[in-house]
């Protein structure tokens, strides 16, 4: 038995074979159910006095100014 060798025949072939971009199968995501109640992360830009006002209580700042939208939220039409 003769020994194999480890060098492939064509070097040149056998690298753009590693370098071809591999097909991979597309699936959709399966959407989530929602969860209720669920807290989603923003960017929010907002005036600074405005954060300095929340942040001035101390920690919650962001459920305080949540409890605030949320009221304004309620009162619109």
């Amino acid at each position: 038995m003769a020994p194999t060798s480890r060098r492939p025949a064509n070097p040149k072939d056998a690298a753009e074979a590693l370098f071809k971009p591999v097909k991979k199968a597309t699936t959709q995501a399966a959407e989530r159910p929602a969860i209720p109640n669920a807290k989603e992360l923003v960017s929010l830009k907002i005036d600074s006095d405005v954060l300095a006002h929340f942040q001035a209580d101390g920690p919650g700042w962001q459920d305080r100014i949540n409890d605030i939208l949320r009221a304004a939220m309620k009162q619109l039409p």
